[in-house]
């Protein structure tokens, strides 16, 4: 999380930090989403942020979980990530949508496959947007303390 965090606070895209770190942008794609980097890349993105090597090398102990980055921050980073995703979403609805609907307007298995993929929509939407909680950090947070029988 703390390389998405500094490179958005950088207004950098992933391609551009890639680039200048000299790997490509699914290496940081990965990272971003938790993979832990080479020691390599881990140097390369310190030198290119301008911080040490600590705060981008992961550490086994502490499971993944950046202390750089506080809970509310990955709440909000989680947020727009859904939100981003979801507009990603909309956006190749509504081409495929009258792309489709061009070449095969009088074919109602098209309506039928858009209509489904339209429900899909709405609700990713409702879960980007916070509206249902399912899938939530909270949610999931409930669940593993509820295998767990305690606690996290």
């Amino acid at each position: 999380m703390i390389i998405r965090k500094l490179r958005l606070q950088r207004g950098w895209t992933q391609s551009q930090l890639a680039e200048m770190a000299g790997v490509t942008p699914r290496t940081i794609q990965r990272i971003e989403q938790g993979q832990n980097p080479s020691i390599e890349t881990c140097k390369a993105l310190a030198s290119v942020f301008e911080v040490d090597l600590s705060m981008i090398q992961p550490k086994e102990t502490m499971m993944n979980h950046d202390v750089n980055v506080k809970s509310d921050e990955q709440k909000a980073m989680l947020y727009v990530k859904r939100v981003k995703e979801f507009y990603e979403f909309a956006l190749v609805y509504i081409v495929l949508a009258l792309v489709f609907s061009i070449k095969f307007y009088d074919e109602p298995k098209f309506y039928i496959l858009f209509g489904g993929l339209g429900v899909a929509l709405i609700v990713q939407g409702l879960i980007a947007f916070e509206k249902v909680r399912f899938f939530s950090p909270d949610w999931e947070k409930k669940l593993i303390e509820k295998k767990l029988g305690r606690k996290l």
